[in-house]
């Protein structure tokens, strides 16, 4: 690999680290409702697609394989649906994964570790560290890990050809002043046409909004004047608005200050590398910005010139490209991986309205909030095209909707339809049957017909992908690894302008190598597992626990009961079904040979009455007759509460399962365990696997343990008093009601076998800086709550307490640092104030990163699995991780189908000391100890069991978390903001005191 003059450095764009893997499969993270019906426990962790872009994954030609963890999974079959834009995926052809027989990317290429990654070079940088005063915050590096065995990678990463002179970096300045985002583009693009801009466009690139960076120095002062006029007008009109552009430089870029901070002098470990980073992440992607659609940060997708596949009515999905520029040691990196993510399919909108219209139930057709709420729609009326989001979708028709019309001499009323007749000579198709829809402003209406509107392709959709939705995203988006790497290559080198060079990369002098990465990495063992009776044989991350006892069986001391929900497809009917009985007695049995203490005797068998006709927006009634169940025989019993409910669901259902959550855990503090009949009920062997993995949730969240680690691999937390917390934030989504709370949750081991993670929970406003939104509020009281509970335990408080941190961007590391640990360190202050000594633990803060693009390919088919991803116990920290900081990428778990993704840990607080191989190795063991999974997982059980505990507590706010009360995108003159309090107000009431007290000291999420 050629090896191009330049270095590395920390990246350009913050990757939020709520990527969720394949494993768990159970929907996004942070957004949308609830996924209804309760996940099974055989799944490992971190759901499906996000409603962002979501990471492409792999799929055929390999044999079927479960679902399992990895990236998304599945992939369509050829000739599969047709959304809009871009050609239909054609029958026949090469299968996925490329041509030939190698499951592996650049099979027999040479792959040679370059001299920068050699052992001695990293030696010599850790040994120059050690003239810097050592600093919890931000810790250095303390060394590179050695233990496992030695393995070459590719990653997908690509060095840099840096320009040898400065980049100048400009502000700026729109007069008259617009916050409108449509606005500064069409502004912007105007400015790229004018004679002024014209010639400077192959050494210049902007964000479209406030700055411009370029390779030359530009005149001073530069004030371009631009006419504005909309696309497709010829030029602007009398009157028009004419805007002044004024490009003014800020400062010189060096590039030989980033050259020494990716050489790793020390003296440059401070240096900013973000403002040079982002001006070199503008020019590499101005060509994409042009040519095609950004979707967050760093993502661009070409819908004109991609195939697509249709997710279900209006929406499509299409694969593009993220790419964003890297900082590592003595080379700086584009990482460029592929994305996918769901639009909005194109067409006219009456179209879009009477494909809804089945579901209005004789009201006015409508559009779902999500896609209505995604919608910029484009007219043409007025003899241009204009662009506007529609704001309301009303409830009237054209030929009923009024207004003022002024122009006609004298102040009149006057419906939609006469009006475009009138003033248009437009005499609409659908004047009754379909509503008008408002495309003004906040302060003035603006009504336009539905059929004089199109949806343009490229618009995301902003919403949740429902169930059926998210499984066809899958089947679209699983690849294997070679076929993603060779999409990189192959499709996302010329999409991103990057081979053959585009403009303005030549005017910067930027050159990008098209050979990947090749970087050193490491395959570290499995940890050995302990059962109270059998040895697990762990293969490729995962055992089966079906000969096998829990380690520490719990005790079922106050019975426990049944319940049959019927809603809809009976399986069961009620509880004198012969079939209940005997699906409870083998559960019982399975519970029994596990370890767990149970009475032999039938438990309480209860069943509801029919539910399907309580069929209300959000089964209230459904819930009522449920909770009427379950509380008139608590009355018989004398409130006698069982141990836990068994609750049995014939289907999925978005309220059902999360209103049986709320009852148990805050309404009654009771237990609920729940099973899918139409897996309860399989073929034998299946059953007889699905009974062990719902015997897991079931023992842990009683209180025992599955299984243990061996003692050897428990060494670097137990040698000294040790506490483990996990901390995450999950955030409402856009199709949430506004005002919507997050949710917070502090999860903390109360064991020296670290098994057990109560956890605490809050709900907090969200924060509208989206820089500290995720921070959290109430951290001081919520570790303080995890510490007198461990104290109650252990007798005695922790003298060490590891923080993993899940959900945080790189942009706000240091935010976790100031903020988060203040509030650790308040409640140690607390804590002591009343005690006869200071309480004062040592405490190190580590991050979990999941969304993030870096990918790892097998350099030999003798080290890669079927699927041709890296094995279990891959980490990663060299040649791709930061120069100064203590990070590394870890794979814990197996990619069973698609792109395996690892985490990416850093550790941004450290008064511990950890060492490089203590927490790789400890990190890659601990994942074998999550609770509710019999195979490790890909992220440290502490983090996923915040998420965990997160997305419970979404549950018990399930009708502020999904807005079902109307469809359009807006609310017309309701005050916002007064709405919001409004919003927040009443879920902090329904929220009340939280998880019950009954249960508060038990891992009642699991």
């Amino acid at each position: 690999m050629s090896q191009f003059r330049g270095q590395p450095g920390r990246g350009g764009a913050s990757d939020r680290g709520r990527g969720r893997g394949g494993e768990r499969g159970q929907g996004p993270r942070g957004g949308g409702p609830p996924r209804g019906g309760p996940p099974t426990s055989s799944q490992g962790p971190r759901g499906g697609p996000p409603s962002g872009p979501v990471t492409r994954g792999g799929g055929p030609p390999f044999p079927p394989r479960g679902r399992g963890q990895g990236d998304f999974s599945g992939g369509p079959p050829r000739g599969a649906f047709r959304g809009g834009g871009g050609p239909p995926r054609g029958g026949g052809g090469p299968p996925r994964g490329g041509q030939g027989g190698s499951v592996i990317f650049a099979d027999g290429s040479p792959a040679n570790i370059p001299p920068r990654l050699s052992d001695a070079s990293h030696d010599q940088l850790i040994k120059s560290f050690s003239s810097l005063k050592p600093d919890p915050d931000r810790p250095l590096r303390p060394g590179y890990g050695t233990r496992g065995r030695a393995i070459t990678l590719r990653a997908n990463f690509f060095p840099i050809r840096l320009p040898a002179g400065p980049i100048f970096d400009y502000t700026v300045e729109i007069t008259p002043t617009t916050n409108i985002n449509r606005l500064k583009s069409r502004i912007f693009t105007l400015l790229e046409q004018s004679d002024v801009c014209r010639p400077l466009l192959g050494h210049i690139a902007h964000d479209r909004s406030a700055r411009l960076v370029s390779a030359k120095k530009l005149p001073q002062p530069l004030n371009i004047a631009v006419p504005f006029y909309e696309e497709g007008e010829t030029g602007p009109r009398a009157g028009a608005t004419v805007y002044t552009v004024a490009i003014k430089l800020d400062k010189e870029l060096d590039i030989e200050s980033l050259t020494k901070h990716m050489n790793g002098e020390v003296g440059s470990r401070n240096y900013n590398t973000l403002p040079l980073i982002s001006a070199l992440n503008l020019a590499l992607q101005q060509h994409s910005a042009r040519t095609g659609v950004r979707v967050g940060k760093n993502r661009y997708f070409f819908p004109s010139s991609s195939e697509s596949f249709r997710l279900s009515p209006g929406i499509v999905a299409f694969q593009g490209f993220y790419t964003s520029v890297r900082v590592t040691y003595k080379q700086l990196m584009v990482n460029v991986n592929n994305c996918m993510t769901a639009f909005i399919e194109p067409g006219n909108l009456a179209d879009a309205l009477l494909a809804f219209s089945q579901n209005s139930r004789g009201a006015m057709p409508t559009l779902p909030k999500a896609i209505a709420k995604s919608i910029k729609v484009t007219t043409h009326h007025l003899g241009f095209k204009m662009r506007k989001p529609i704001k309301t979708i009303a409830t009237t028709s054209a030929r009923n909707t009024f207004f003022d019309w002024e122009e006609s001499g004298s102040k009149s009323r006057i419906s939609v339809e006469n009006y475009f007749l009138k003033k248009y000579k437009m005499k609409l198709a659908h004047p009754a049957d379909l509503p008008v829809v408002d495309i003004g402003s906040a302060k003035k209406t603006n009504y336009v017909p539905a059929e004089l509107c199109e949806i343009e392709a490229g618009q995301a959709y902003r919403g949740k992908l429902s169930d059926f939705e998210t499984a066809q995203m899958i089947r679209f988006a699983c690849n294997p690894p070679r076929f993603n790497a060779e999409a990189i290559t192959n499709e996302g080198f010329p999409a991103l302008g990057l081979s053959p060079v585009q403009s303005p990369l030549d005017g910067f002098n930027l050159a990008v190598d098209p050979q990947m990465a090749v970087v050193p990495g490491r395959e570290l063992t499995p940890p050995r597992l302990s059962y109270s009776q059998g040895t697990p044989n762990v293969r490729n991350g995962s055992w089966n626990i079906l000969d096998v006892k829990f380690h520490r069986g719990a005790v079922v001391r106050d019975g426990w009961w049944v319940l049959v929900v019927r809603d809809g497809k009976e399986i069961l009917q009620g509880n004198t079904d012969p079939n209940l009985k005997t699906l409870v007695t083998q559960f019982r049995i399975k519970l029994q040979r596990s370890g767990m203490q149970i009475s032999d005797s039938l438990p309480t068998l209860l069943a509801t009455p029919p539910l399907q006709n309580l069929q209300d927006a959000s089964r209230e009634g459904a819930l009522r007759e449920i909770r009427k169940v379950i509380t008139q025989k608590l009355q018989e019993l004398g409130n006698r509460k069982p141990s836990f409910i068994l609750v049995l669901l014939s289907h999925r259902d978005n309220f059902i399962y999360p209103g049986i959550k709320r009852l148990g855990d805050v309404d009654l503090g009771i237990h609920t365990i729940h099973m899918q009949l139409n897996k309860a009920l399989g073929d034998a062997k299946k059953q007889d696997q699905y009974l062990s993995n719902v015997a897991l949730k079931c023992n842990s969240k009683l209180g025992g343990m599955n299984h243990l680690l061996e003692p050897n691999a428990m060494k670097w937390l137990t040698k000294q008093k040790t506490m483990m917390v996990g901390i995450d934030v999950s955030h409402p989504s856009p199709t949430s009601r506004e005002g919507a709370p997050s949710i917070a949750a502090v999860v903390a081991s109360v064991d020296d076998n670290f098994v057990q993670f109560p956890a605490s929970l809050r709900i907090q406003r969200p924060d509208p800086n989206r820089e500290s939104k995720e921070m959290l509020s109430e951290l001081r009281d919520m570790i303080i709550e995890r510490l007198l509970l461990y104290e109650n335990k252990n007798k005695v408080l922790p003298q060490r307490i590891i923080v993993f941190r899940d959900g945080v961007s790189e942009g706000q590391f240091d935010i976790v640092v100031r903020e988060e640990k203040a509030q650790i360190l308040e409640a140690f202050v607390k804590l002591s104030a009343q005690r006869p000594k200071p309480y004062r633990p040592l405490v190190s803060i580590i991050i979990c990163g999941k969304r993030h693009h870096a990918r790892f390919y097998p350099t030999s088919s003798n080290l890669a699995d079927r699927n041709g991803n890296t094995q279990p116990g891959t980490v990663v920290d060299k040649g791709v991780t930061a120069v100064f900081d203590f990070d590394f990428y870890l794979q814990a778990h197996a990619g069973l189908q698609g792109t395996v993704r690892p985490t990416h840990y850093t550790v941004v607080y450290d008064e511990i000391r950890l060492g490089a191989d203590e927490l790789q190795q400890g990190s890659n063991d601990f994942s074998y100890l999550y609770a509710r999974a019999t195979k490790a997982v890909s992220l440290i059980p502490a983090a996923y069991y915040a998420d965990l505990a997160c997305e419970r507590g979404r549950y018990y706010l399930n009708e502020f978390m999904v807005d079902d009360r109307a469809s359009s995108s807006g609310r017309g003159s309701v005050d916002r903001e007064t709405e919001k309090a409004h919003v927040f107000n009443a879920a902090r009431t329904a929220w009340g005191e939280g998880i019950h007290r009954d249960i508060r000291e038990s891992m009642f999420y699991i």
